[in-house]
């Protein structure tokens, strides 16, 4: 379901803001635009589609258009041309009144502020409540909501302190714990923690990312920052200095597939090993795995016809039990027995599907041990083998990973060619 809705929506600064829509779909350039009739473009048919409970990053450089987008969605900034609905569109912002208006951004929609904006004369709790306040919410009940929005955002004990006299991340904490306290569907954050110093931003970042965990708002969050747009967004839209949108998608789907040169050049220098994941290159498994009841002579056949030296193991449920060694497999298949219960090992190498290939590295690096990844019933999703995990680092093909793997997976064992020729 999309909690927000973009459909075509234009925003034009300027005497001529229709004649520039018509040279917009006639292919000229906001410069262009701008030389021809004075006419800045700040936002050129934006689409859009945002779920309900996802962190949504729109990002772009300055003058790309991002905060009045933004802007746009609860009308601070009136648009020119376009759509925007809620609730899968059962509410038009665009066609609201006045009064229909003011409760969508007094209820539905809170705007967290890069300079926080907070009443310097109040303290923290009469800041936080301040929007209760402006619902006629009675004093008592604000007050209890202020102190409980505080404890949320890890403010205990400063409620009753002046904000001058908190730190900067401090202060956007109370800035996030206003826009909360009227317990909005909507979370509006403009450039958040631009503001903020390094340490300090990340820090918020974090605390970000633990309270959506607890709230599960919607959250449309601006930055021209792509480290904070990749570890942040569940979606990022791309805006390039045309005020046009270039890409939705997740971070891999934007690392992995961009979908112009704008965007290519945008992410060539991220460290895609932080970004990339597990589910990217991990392989399906269906005929890579093996029960113990199906004995060693399948598991030996199964990873000949795979090139590999070692054997997922799962039960019938498929909840992954370990993994067996082509060498322990061959030896087993020898003295004759049936089930491979007793050489089971390495029943640690499973791994979550969010998994970053900066942290699989480490894990695959001394040994051609695969590993696995497990959903959180704990069954098998698919195997990561080092080739891939090699290949998204250095920007190879999974063929030429194999070359540059010193320990790859190896030919035939002596063992394995006395089993064939028996």
């Amino acid at each position: 379901m999309a909690k927000i809705r973009v459909e075509n929506l234009y925003k034009i600064f300027g005497p001529k803001p229709k004649r520039a829509i018509s040279m917009v779909e006639e292919g000229k350039s906001k410069d262009e635009i701008l030389d021809e009739i004075g006419c800045t473009v700040a936002v050129s048919d934006a689409n859009l589609e945002i779920e309900i409970g996802e962190i949504f990053v729109v990002m772009g450089l300055s003058g790309s258009g991002k905060s009045t987008l933004l802007r746009c969605l609860n009308r601070l900034i009136e648009p020119t041309a376009g759509n925007v609905y809620l609730d899968d569109d059962a509410v038009d912002v665009l066609s609201a009144r006045e009064e229909d208006l003011r409760h969508i951004r007094r209820s539905k929609m809170s705007m967290v502020f890069q300079h926080f904006g907070l009443l310097p004369h109040r303290t923290v709790a009469a800041n936080v409540s301040f929007g209760l306040e402006i619902q006629g919410v009675d004093q008592s009940t604000r007050i209890e909501k202020a102190y409980e929005t505080i404890e949320t955002v890890g403010l205990s004990g400063y409620e009753e302190k002046m904000t001058g006299e908190l730190s900067g991340g401090m202060q956007q904490r109370v800035g996030l714990a206003r826009a909360l306290a009227t317990d909005p569907e909507i979370l509006l954050m403009d450039e958040a923690f631009s503001a903020l110093d390094p340490l300090i931003r990340t820090n918020m970042q974090d605390e970000l990312l633990e309270l959506q965990s607890k709230v599960q708002k919607t959250i449309v969050f601006i930055t021209h920052d792509l480290d904070e747009a990749l570890k942040l967004g569940d979606r990022i839209a791309i805006m390039n200095q045309n005020g046009q949108i270039e890409q939705v998608g997740t971070s891999e789907e934007i690392l992995s597939n961009p979908a112009s040169h704008y965007v290519e050049a945008f992410v060539e220098n991220v460290d895609r090993s932080k970004v990339i994941t597990a589910t990217s290159i991990m392989f399906d498994h269906p005929e890579r795995v093996v029960e113990p009841k199906e004995g060693p002579g399948v598991a030996v056949r199964r990873m000949r016809k795979w090139g590999i030296s070692h054997l997922a193991v799962t039960n019938s449920e498929n909840k992954f039990q370990g993994f067996v060694a082509i060498d322990d497999a061959v030896k087993m298949q020898k003295e004759g027995k049936n089930t491979l219960e007793s050489i089971i090992k390495h029943k640690d190498r499973g791994i979550i599907p969010d998994t970053p290939v900066a942290d699989i590295l480490p894990m695959v690096w001394d040994n051609n041990i695969p590993v696995v990844v497990i959903d959180e019933d704990g069954k098998m999703d698919g195997i990561v083998y080092r080739p891939s995990v090699i290949a998204e680092i250095t920007g190879e093909e999974v063929e030429s990973a194999k070359k540059l793997d010193e320990i790859e997976e190896p030919e035939a064992t002596e063992s394995e060619t006395e089993v064939e020729n028996d």
